[in-house]
């Protein structure tokens, strides 16, 4: 059978495989070759005059500013409490929310109770309650970890019970004909199932996340990559400005790449 699959009916060559269903091809290397274009660009821009020095920097200085920052250790410092406020707010919001969104997935008088409540508080403005926050919960690190907790948790629930609600139900109905119970066509069935559209959600849930990180040092904090654009910024120094543009950056492929892991390993079953 494979053999009659892989010949060509008119004179019998051999033909590649055409039911791969779209599975998408690694290509690392275009994404680099992109990024280095566009930074060639800019360097050739700014060094021809072509583009002015008020406006962007040399990616040349900016990466010398990026040699000062590790050589005085401040690069760690920001970067440290940066990493440890997104992870931690983060965690809460986004295992929060996982849970709350399932909960709404499964059961329809939490569905009813609890998503009028998201969409009534899922389109504020998040940054506009950093506030309301440091009053709860002061100046210092608890007014952080909540700004970015809340503003991981109302997507992640959004997208966690659009999941569980696109999960095919030929699926779980035919678990219920096999006789499986409740709890097993839940974890067997419901949560794989509805694993591709909550990792999205993730994706979308940690740049909001580092969005409101960002925002969050601008107030109140000493160190932080949030707090060295405002000093950057306030100073003028755009060599410093934009070396903390493009940490926030790298911290977001980071962010990235850590799900991209997660994807390969929870959702192997589907390539």
């Amino acid at each position: 059978m494979s053999d009659i699959s892989s010949k060509s009916p008119s004179d019998g060559r051999a033909v590649s495989f055409r039911g791969g269903g779209f599975a998408p091809k690694s290509r690392r290397w275009v994404g680099f070759a992109v990024f280095a274009f566009l930074i060639l660009i800019a360097e050739w821009g700014t060094r021809s005059g072509w583009i002015s020095a008020l406006t962007l920097p040399k990616p040349s200085d900016v990466l010398v500013t990026f040699h000062e920052l590790y050589q005085s250790g401040l690069l760690f410092k920001h970067l440290g409490l940066s990493l440890g406020r997104l992870v931690i707010g983060a965690a809460i919001g986004a295992s929060i929310g996982i849970s709350v969104g399932v909960l709404i997935g499964l059961f329809s008088y939490i569905r009813s109770g609890l998503v009028p409540v998201i969409a009534a508080i899922f389109p504020i403005p998040k940054i506009a309650l950093l506030p309301l926050f440091v009053i709860w919960f002061g100046i210092g690190e608890g007014s952080k970890y909540a700004l970015i907790a809340f503003g991981t948790f109302t997507p992640t629930v959004v997208a966690t019970y659009g999941a569980v609600d696109n999960v095919d139900r030929t699926l779980i109905r035919m678990g219920q004909s096999f006789g499986l119970s409740w709890w097993s066509i839940v974890r067997k069935i419901v949560l794989p199932g509805a694993m591709p559209g909550i990792l999205s959600g993730l994706r979308i849930s940690f740049a909001i996340a580092i969005i409101l990180l960002v925002a969050a040092e601008m107030l109140g904090a000493e160190y932080g990559i949030g707090a060295y654009i405002l000093e950057a910024g306030s100073l003028y120094d755009l060599e410093r400005l934009f070396a903390g543009v493009v940490i926030l950056s790298l911290l977001g492929v980071l962010v990235s790449g850590c799900i991209g892991v997660i994807e390969r390993r929870v959702l192997g079953w589907r390539s």
